[in-house]
């Protein structure tokens, strides 16, 4: 399997195009037209050389070049190599979902997570899907993070958003808000404090992280007053992981956690539900904020944003939080390449025969 990268070399970034309509086409032919781009990884594109054709004209892209590749051993450095992952005749409809749109994205997906675990590529970076036109045989999930957690099983997966000076991530996933309390464990919260510190430590390189632990309720539950899980299941969380040797602390009512600015003196955030960390990332990190799915034996990651079907093709989307997942990708497989090279244990202890 992919991972096992020398921090020294280019890495193979594997790029799924997502939804054919949506905006990861546009973007993809954007992002490739500089020619810095091959200086910092050689990319692999997983999708449909004719579609990458259409926006590059759509486009009026004279920039932008590929060349077709049949298999990953055709691979080329320092060029875009793209990947035909389907063979059928589809419409491309710019701004409109479709089920060609969501069956040809899932084609891309397979096709690229089948490669990664066979170690053609090194790294997974995601082209924004359409969740609903995504379902089907073989894709019943909602979303890419729980797909890929079935696909690269671990102990423990977790939705970490990235911005530049802050990472975010939740306990509970793309589940309704009615659910998160029943969801929430001492347990839970606990493993998933000990997964934000391993990733931030393998991945991010930060020796002793300092993690802050948001409540559930208004103002933390107000001692009891609003709601007892944090006295009753968060915090039991944070004084076990504090007793571990983990510098957690909390838990913060959300609302003053961010307004306050108090997020700046901390490594990575725990939220307990989707929006309750989503919400602050993407005000304070929207346009270059990124999807990264810690805890797998894998590296994946993605832009923050949707498919965003209002403005495609119409050249005012930004580029910046694809590109920042490429970048990202990069940066972690190096990290994570040195940090296991430095925990190895490069010496085999074998006890002498003349020792007692």
């Amino acid at each position: 399997m992919s991972g096992a990268v020398d921090h020294e070399e280019r890495i193979i970034v594997g790029i799924t195009l997502g939804d054919i309509n949506g905006i990861g086409p546009e973007l993809i032919v954007r992002i490739f037209s500089d020619p810095r781009m091959s200086q910092v990884c050689t990319p692999v594109i997983y999708g449909s050389s004719k579609v990458l054709s259409f926006y590059k004209k759509a486009l009026n892209n004279t920039e932008f070049n590929f060349t077709t590749i049949k298999s990953e051993n055709e691979i080329i450095e320092k060029r875009t190599n793209v990947i035909n992952c389907w063979e059928d005749e589809v419409k491309i409809d710019p701004g409109m979902p479709s089920a060609d749109g969501g069956k040809c994205a899932f084609l891309a997906l397979q096709s690229a997570c089948k490669h990664l675990a066979d170690g053609f590529i090194d790294v997974l970076v995601t082209g924004p899907i359409d969740k609903k036109t995504m379902q089907q045989d073989g894709f019943r999930f909602p979303g890419h993070t729980e797909f890929l957690a079935q696909q690269f099983p671990s102990s423990e997966h977790l939705m970490v958003l990235v911005g530049e000076s802050l990472r975010v991530a939740t306990v509970t996933g793309h589940i309704p808000v009615k659910d998160v309390s029943a969801a929430l464990t001492t347990e839970k919260i606990l493993s998933k404090i000990k997964a934000l510190q391993k990733t931030l430590s393998r991945d991010f390189g930060i020796v002793k992280p300092r993690i802050a632990v948001l409540g559930l309720n208004p103002h933390s539950g107000d001692s009891g007053l609003i709601g007892n899980e944090e006295q009753n299941i968060i915090m039991p969380a944070i004084k076990s992981a504090f007793e571990q040797g983990l510098m957690a602390y909390g838990p913060y009512g959300a609302d003053g956690f961010f307004g306050s600015g108090a997020y700046k003196t901390f490594d990575g955030i725990l939220a307990m539900y989707h929006d309750q960390g989503l919400v602050p990332f993407k005000t304070l990190a929207f346009e270059s904020g990124v999807n990264f799915t810690a805890g797998l034996p894998i590296i994946r990651t993605s832009p923050d944003h949707g498919t965003a079907y209002d403005i495609v093709g119409k050249g005012i989307a930004s580029e910046d939080s694809l590109r920042s997942a490429i970048y990202l990708a990069c940066d972690i497989a190096h990290r994570r390449a040195i940090y296991d090279e430095a925990s190895a244990n490069p010496l085999k202890f074998s006890k002498l025969s003349g020792d007692r």
